[in-house]
């Protein structure tokens, strides 16, 4: 496989072409569909994801591919033991159907059982985030980078981002018996990046969510000197059976 710092640069071109497809559907009508578990799927969600795949089997065509929509075709690769992709093509589909641009587009490398590197783009913000592990973690917004990083966690005025689509009572309770008041809204993996450029500090989640939902942002945190771990402290992995979370605390310094 190539050497991560050259894979990340045309990893986020994949992203942004697959993002580009995506802002292609945005601005018309939207058909939606449902799944098998009654979330929603769009035709943007499947033509981004084509992109990405073709991509993927030509740059590392010996990595197997985990990503939503073949999942849910029932296309399920054995992913034990090695390095594996984990693709969401279009992370936030709520978002995306109520247009308020909260959506991202999440492409990560999983070696053994963590995400070794990453790529969050935010397409109709012009955003996007990547990082890798042991290499640090950048943002880019308006065609200019900046490297990322969390920051310390405050002795008061903690900050909290919580989804915007799934927020529930645990996580009212969770944040109410550490006394944090200052919450941010967010959808999608955005979460995860606002921690790690050090907007917020904690990102709790006790909802159902798939390892392709986590991984990237996971991965940009993890880059950016944060952590996830689950909801009792243990390490947060990947390639767990049927690739479904527990509930996790995403946290940086």
């Amino acid at each position: 496989m190539p050497d991560p710092a050259l894979l990340l640069p045309k990893l986020l071109a994949v992203a942004d072409r697959a993002g580009a497809v995506i802002l292609e559907h945005y601005a018309g009508d939207l058909e939606v569909a449902r799944k098998a578990d009654r979330s929603p799927v769009t035709v943007a969600d499947e033509d981004a994801e084509r992109v990405i795949l073709e991509a993927l089997r030509e740059l590392t065509p010996d990595i197997p591919v985990v990503a939503e929509e073949a999942v849910a075709r029932g296309e399920i690769p054995s992913v034990a033991g090695g390095r594996f992709w984990l693709v969401d093509p279009l992370d936030g589909t709520r978002e995306f159907i109520s247009k308020n641009g909260e959506f991202t587009v999440n492409v990560a490398l999983v070696e053994g059982d963590q995400p070794l590197l990453g790529v969050v783009t935010a397409p109709a913000k012009g955003w996007a985030w990547w990082g890798a592990a042991g290499q640090g973690a950048f943002r880019r917004e308006d065609g200019e980078v900046t490297p990322i990083r969390v920051r310390p966690r405050p002795q008061q005025g903690v900050v909290a981002v919580a989804s915007r689509s799934h927020r529930d009572a645990e996580t009212d309770a969770w944040l109410a018996e550490r006394g944090i008041a200052d919450t941010v809204s967010a959808g999608s993996s955005l979460k995860f990046c606002l921690v790690a450029e050090g907007k917020a500090d904690v990102y709790p989640r006790f909802g159902t969510t798939m390892e392709w939902d986590t991984a990237a942002g996971h991965a940009v945190l993890r880059a950016a000197g944060g952590r996830v771990v689950t909801v009792d402290g243990k390490p947060f992995v990947y390639a767990k059976p049927g690739f479904k979370n527990p509930g996790f605390i995403a946290e940086g310094g």
